[in-house]
């Protein structure tokens, strides 16, 4: 049994709501009511760096983020308040460093939670925080080094530039996690990123515990061609959430893709949050 429900959709790092317009489309097209949140501090709530707007690349790597001291409880609860304004639950579908955000979210407030999504997405849950599943053996990427900006550490943020106009950082930027999008496409996506990832995301760990977080129905999609998140990574926090929480085990869908999967393929992404399992639903089957 499947059926339209109201689905929230929780960004990643630099993101904002509208980078989830096609996915959107997909799921309103579904008959779903669709709301993509900008966190605080993101999208349209974004804080930049001085020397952002200045264009000044060597003061930019130097500066502290306006977003430093944003701690991931603050994010989370804000998230919390906009799900009490619902009349049921909704289902939370969060991509890549949003899946810290949801997991905190879940945690906090279970019940507001009708089912977890997460589409390529951090699952902190043993090792508490995405940065501890960063510093394991499968986070190892093709990436290179050339992306991030400065000491995160003494910025308070991991922050890239999505203004540069080096054609040699837009290939490095559109190669890590635009894979799936022509270069239109990828220009027209990164036109809209902000520079600036708070370190909370990444340091804070979320507290998931089988009880709370553990309770709410929970599907993962996989990305085996991802370049940000290794399918290898995406692995291990599948096994290490269904440690914490076996009687809840991810859904999984898998999805020849890169890291933007909700806007490379989504289509194939919007068909899995209308199939994920949730509060009330048994699961459908799927030809």
């Amino acid at each position: 049994m499947t059926g339209t429900s109201d689905v929230v959709l929780i960004h990643g790092a630099w993101h904002g709501a509208g980078h989830f317009a096609a996915l959107a489309k997909e799921l309103t097209a579904m008959g779903h009511r669709v709301l993509a949140l900008d966190l605080a501090g993101h999208g349209t709530r974004a804080r930049f760096p001085a020397s952002y707007l200045t264009r000044d690349v060597a003061a930019l790597r130097a500066e502290v983020s306006p977003l430093a001291d944003l701690p991931l409880d603050d994010v989370a609860e804000d998230v919390v308040a906009t799900l009490r304004r619902f009349a049921a639950p909704p289902v939370v579908a969060a991509h890549s460093m949003g899946g810290a955000v949801a997991t905190r979210v879940a945690e906090i407030a279970p019940e507001l939670v009708a089912g977890l999504v997460y589409v390529a997405a951090f699952v902190p849950t043993l090792l508490g925080s995405s940065g501890a599943y960063l510093d394991l053996p499968e986070a190892r990427t093709a990436l290179g080094g050339g992306l991030y900006l400065g000491d995160p550490s003494a910025l308070g943020a991991v922050r890239i530039d999505p203004r540069s106009t080096d054609p040699a950082y837009q290939d490095e930027l559109h190669a890590a996690y635009f894979s799936d999008l022509d270069r239109p496409g990828f220009l027209a996506m990164a036109a809209s990123l902000t520079p600036d990832q708070p370190m909370s995301f990444l340091t804070t760990a979320t507290g998931a515990t089988a009880g709370r977080w553990g309770t709410v129905p929970r599907t993962y999609i996989r990305t085996t061609l991802d370049r940000a998140l290794p399918v290898a990574l995406q692995d291990v926090m599948i096994r290490h959430a269904d440690e914490l929480a076996p009687a809840t085990a991810f859904a999984q869908a898998t999805i020849e893709a890169g890291h933007a999967v909700f806007a490379g393929a989504p289509a194939e992404v919007a068909d899995v949050i209308h199939h994920a399992p949730r509060r009330g639903w048994r699961r459908a089957a799927r030809g």
